[in-house]
C-alpha cells in the first residue's frame, strides 16, 4: 500500500508573533497544536550559558520573517521533532556564519521552494507592468533593469528580516560573542604575519573588557573576588601572560583621576563614559574598541593625523577619558593634555613619560573569560555606543553620534554587496572612519567572514598581498584605484581572486581603466555619509553610478532629489513653501525622510552643530528630512550620479575637507590680513585639491618657510592647500560673501592668472612659486602633490 502523503502545516500558525514554546503533534493528518511553556524553549542539554543568554531568549523569528516568507512566498515540509529546531537554526543563520537565511544567495533560503510560487513572484511585477509598457515605450530604459532591481530588493529584504531579528542582540559585543561561539577557528583578522580567529578576538578583548572595568572601580585581584560596579562577574585576575606586542607604540587619554592603580584605586572613569582611541589601524585597535564595548564606555575615534587646537577640540567635545596616539608625535601635545586633567594611557611597549601607564600591559595580565552581557546591552537601540569625527561646514571637525542601531545596520553592509563568509577582505582604509571601522570591520562581522588588516596602504605592495592572503574583496576609497593603476605592471596583478571591489569616490575614467586592466571583476560603487540615515548602492555595477533610483529601492530605502539655488544656499520652494522634485538630468539636493527606522542623532555638543541639517515641511507639512548637502543627478535610467557638494566643503584624499577650518589656521599668521579657502579640480586627481587666495597684512611680505611649517603643525596632510593665489584684494559677492565658486572655476594656471601662484612641493618640503615649467610638471604627472 502507498504511503500516504506528508501534511502540509499551517504556515500562518507556526509564524504566529503570539505561539511560544514548543510544538507537539497530535494524532491525525496535519493537527498540530502549540504547547505554551511560561519559560520558553529550554536549553540544548549539556550546552553552557551564554553570557548573552537574557538576549537570545527573548528572540522569536516567527512573528518577524511570517510576514514575507509564510504568505504564501515559499512553502516547506517539516519532519517530526525537529521542525522548529531547523527552521530557527536557518533563520538564525546570519548569527551562525552566515549560511541561513540572510547569506548570499536566495537558493539558501529556505531548502525546498516551490518554483511556482518564486515563478509568480518574479513574473508578478511584469505582468503588472505590461500595460504600462505598451501604452509608454520610452519607460523601456527603466524596465530593462527590473530583474536586476528586483534581485537586490529580496536581498535587501532579507537584510530587513535580519535587522528585526537582531534587535534583541545588537549590541557589537552580542555580535562578536555569537561567532566565536559557531566560528572559533575561523579566522577573523590577518594583519602582517599575525593570523586571529574568532575565538581568540573574543578572548582577547574581553582582556582589554576587564581592564576597562577596573578602571571603573573594579577591585578584583588575583585568588579574591571580582567587586564594584563594574564586576566581570567571572573568573580571577591571572598572572600577566604574555600577550600579542602591539604592531606600534601608543599613548592615550584616560580619566579626570590621576590615581595610582590597583587595588583600591580610586575610579578613573565614571560608568558610561567615552574612550577616544588614537591608534593606527591594527588587532590592537579591534581588542580595545570591543573592549570598551563590552565594558558598556563610548569610544571615540580621533583621527591620528589631528594635533594642538583640532585634537584638544576633538576630546572636549565628546567627553573623552581614555585613546591611544604615537607617543613620539604626540609629545607636544602632552602639556596641554594634562592640562585639561586627562589621564594618560599608552598602547604600546617601550618607555614612556612619567605617569603614562601602559595600557596593553594591563589587558594582557587580565583574564579572557567572558564578562556579563548585560554591560553592553544599550537601554535603547538608538543610544550612542561610539562617536566618529567628521568634517563639517562650520569649521573644526565634528563628533557623529553612531547608534547601536547604526551598527546593526552595519552588519548588513556586506550582504547587500553580495559578500560571503568564505571572502577574504582586504581593508587597508584607516579605522577611524566610517568606511574602515562600520562598512569594514563591523560588515565583516555581519557575514563572518575574513579581513585583511593594513596600517598604511601600499599600492606596490597590494597584488602581492592580494595572492598571499588568496583576497577576494577590495574595499576602496576612490585615491586607492588611482595609486594602483598608475603603478608599473607587476606580475603579481596576474591570477589574483579578487572578484569584487567595493568603496566609494571612484571617478569614471579611473573606474574603466581599475577594470581594463585589473578585470574581470566587479566594482560596486556606493554613497553614504557618517552621520547620515541615507545610503546608495550601485549593484548593477553600471560605471560612474553610485546607486539606482528605482521605484523598490525607494521603497525599501526613502529618499528624494530636490532642486537646490547654489547661490543662495537653500532648497527652492514652491509657492506653498514645499520643495520642487528634480527632473531626469537636473543636479538636485539628495535628502531623505527621518524617521525611528532611520533617525539622525546628530552631534556630541550643542543643537547648533547640527544645524541645516534637518529640512521641515519637505513635502508636506510637518514633515522632517536629513539634509545630506551633496548634489546628485538622476539620469532617465534611474542611475545616480554624484555631482557636487554645496556649503564649503570640498572633498581630497577621500577626507572632507571644511574651508573654514583651514582659512583660520592661515588667519592665525601675523602677515596674513584676509584668506580664502576653496578647492580646485586637478586633472588625474580625485576630488579637490585645497587652493588659498592670500591677501598681505601691510607692511608684511610673504613668510613662505613659516607659513609652510605653521600649516604642517597644525593642519592634516589632506588638508593643507596644495596652491597658493597672492592677490592685493579678495574678490566677494554682492552680500560680502566671499567668491569661491568663481575662484575655483579660475584654477591655478599661471598662464592664465597675473597674480602670483604658488604649489605645496612635498619632496622639497615647501611652497614653490608655481613657473610654467612646474604647471607642466603637475599635469604630466611628475609632480607629486
Amino acid at each position: 500500500m502507498p504511503k500516504p502523503p506528508k501534511p502540509r502545516k499551517n504556515l500562518e500558525d507556526r509564524h504566529n508573533p503570539g505561539i511560544e514554546g514548543r510544538r507537539e503533534h497530535r494524532p491525525g493528518p496535519g493537527r498540530m497544536r502549540a504547547a505554551s511553556s511560561p519559560g520558553g524553549s529550554a536549553p540544548r542539554s549539556g550546552a553552557a550559558p551564554h553570557p548573552h543568554s537574557s538576549r537570545v531568549s527573548a528572540l522569536r523569528p516567527w512573528g518577524v520573517v511570517g510576514a514575507w516568507v509564510g504568505r504564501g512566498v515559499c512553502q516547506r515540509r517539516r519532519a517530526h521533532g525537529k521542525e522548529r529546531s531547523q527552521l530557527e537554526r536557518e533563520a538564525l543563520g546570519f548569527r551562525e556564519g552566515g549560511t541561513g537565511m540572510f547569506a548570499s544567495g536566495w537558493n539558501q533560503t529556505v531548502p525546498t521552494v516551490e518554483a511556482g510560487s518564486m515563478a509568480a513572484l518574479l513574473l508578478l511585477p511584469l505582468l503588472l507592468l505590461l500595460p504600462l509598457l505598451l501604452l509608454k515605450l520610452h519607460l523601456w530604459p527603466q524596465l530593462r533593469w527590473l530583474p536586476a532591481d528586483l534581485a537586490f530588493a529580496l536581498r535587501a529584504l532579507r537584510c530587513k528580516g535580519l535587522f528585526e531579528l537582531s534587535r534583541g542582540g545588537c549590541s557589537l559585543a552580542w555580535r562578536l560573542a555569537e561567532l566565536a561561539r559557531q566560528r572559533p577557528a575561523h579566522t577573523f583578522v590577518i594583519h602582517g604575519s599575525r593570523r586571529f580567529s574568532y575565538s581568540e578576538a573574543e578572548r582577547e578583548s574581553n582582556r582589554a573588557a576587564r581592564a576597562f572595568l577596573r578602571a571603573l572601580g573594579w577591585d578584583g585581584g588575583p585568588g579574591g573576588s571580582d567587586s564594584g560596579a563594574g564586576s566581570a562577574g567571572e573568573g580571577e585576575r591571572a598572572a600577566p601572560g604574555a600577550g600579542d606586542a602591539a604592531a606600534g607604540s601608543g599613548a592615550g587619554l584616560a580619566g579626570e583621576n590621576g590615581a595610582a592603580r590597583g587595588g583600591g584605586a580610586a575610579a578613573l572613569l565614571a560608568p558610561g563614559a567615552t574612550v577616544a582611541l588614537l591608534l593606527p589601524a591594527g588587532p590592537e585597535f579591534l581588542w580595545l574598541w570591543f573592549g570598551l564595548a563590552k565594558a558598556g564606555l563610548r569610544t571615540a575615534f580621533v583621527p591620528t593625523s589631528l594635533r594642538r587646537g583640532p585634537l584638544l577640540h576633538c576630546l572636549r567635545s565628546c567627553g573623552a577619558r581614555a585613546g591611544a596616539e604615537f607617543l613620539e608625535s604626540l609629545e607636544p601635545d602632552l602639556p596641554a593634555l594634562r592640562g585639561m586633567g586627562l589621564h594618560l594611557w599608552a598602547a604600546g611597549p617601550g618607555t614612556h613619560p612619567a605617569g603614562i601607564s601602559n595600557l596593553l600591559a594591563e589587558v594582557s595580565a587580565e583574564v579572557d573569560g567572558p564578562v556579563p552581557g548585560y554591560l553592553s546591552s544599550p537601554q535603547s537601540i538608538t543610544d550612542t555606543c561610539l562617536y566618529i569625527f567628521t568634517s563639517g561646514t562650520t569649521g573644526l571637525p565634528k563628533a557623529a553620534r553612531i547608534s547601536h542601531l547604526k551598527i546593526l545596520q552595519c552588519q548588513g553592509f556586506y550582504q547587500l554587496c553580495g559578500v560571503h563568509q568564505e571572502d577574504v577582505i582586504y581593508l587597508a582604509l584607516p579605522l577611524y572612519h566610517m568606511s574602515g571601522s562600520l562598512l569594514g570591520v563591523v560588515g565583516c562581522l555581519g557575514i563572518g567572514a575574513t579581513v585583511v588588516l593594513k596600517s598604511r596602504f601600499s599600492a606596490g605592495q597590494f597584488w602581492e598581498d592580494c595572492q598571499q592572503h588568496r583576497v577576494t574583496v577590495f574595499q576602496y576609497i576612490g585615491e586607492l584605484c588611482r595609486y594602483l593603476v598608475n603603478q608599473p605592471l607587476s606580475k603579481a596583478e596576474h591570477g589574483h581572486k579578487v572578484r569584487l571591489a567595493v568603496g566609494s569616490g571612484l571617478r569614471p575614467d579611473t573606474w574603466e581603466r581599475f577594470v581594463r586592466r585589473f578585470g574581470p571583476l566587479q566594482v560596486l560603487e556606493t554613497y553614504g555619509l557618517t552621520e547620515g540615515n541615507v545610503a546608495t548602492i550601485n549593484y548593477t555595477g553600471q560605471q560612474g553610478a553610485v546607486g539606482r533610483a528605482s521605484w523598490l529601492y525607494k521603497h525599501i530605502f526613502p529618499f528624494s532629489l530636490i532642486r537646490y539655488d547654489v547661490t543662495i544656499g537653500e532648497p527652492i520652494r514652491d509657492p506653498r513653501g514645499h520643495c520642487v522634485a528634480t527632473s531626469p538630468g537636473e543636479p538636485g539636493l539628495l535628502v531623505a525622510p527621518v524617521s525611528q527606522q532611520s533617525p539622525f542623532l546628530g552631534y556630541a555638543g550643542g543643537p547648533e552643530l547640527a544645524q541645516g541639517k534637518l529640512l521641515k515641511d519637505v513635502f508636506r507639512p510637518g514633515d522632517v528630512f536629513f539634509n545630506t548637502g551633496d548634489l546628485l543627478v538622476c539620469d532617465d535610467q534611474g542611475f545616480l550620479r554624484f555631482h557636487d557638494r554645496t556649503g564649503d566643503t570640498f572633498r581630497w584624499k577621500g577626507e572632507n575637507v571644511a574651508t573654514t577650518e583651514v582659512a583660520e589656521v592661515f588667519e592665525a599668521l601675523d602677515f596674513l590680513q584676509e584668506v580664502n579657502v576653496y578647492g580646485v579640480t586637478v586633472p588625474g586627481h580625485e576630488g579637490r585639491a585645497g587652493m588659498a587666495a592670500l591677501v598681505l597684512r601691510p607692511p608684511h611680505s610673504l613668510d613662505l618657510m613659516q607659513l609652510y611649517t605653521h600649516v604642517s603643525e597644525n593642519l592634516p596632510p589632506y588638508a593643507r592647500p596644495r596652491f597658493l593665489r597672492l592677490q592685493e584684494s579678495l574678490a566677494t559677492t554682492e552680500t560680502f560673501k566671499q567668491q569661491k565658486v568663481r575662484m575655483a572655476e579660475e584654477g591655478f594656471d599661471p598662464s592664465t592668472l597675473s597674480d602670483p601662484l604658488y604649489v605645496l612641493d612635498q619632496a622639497a618640503g615647501a611652497y614653490l612659486p608655481l613657473t610654467p615649467t612646474r604647471y607642466g610638471a603637475l599635469l604630466a604627472g611628475d609632480l607629486r602633490i
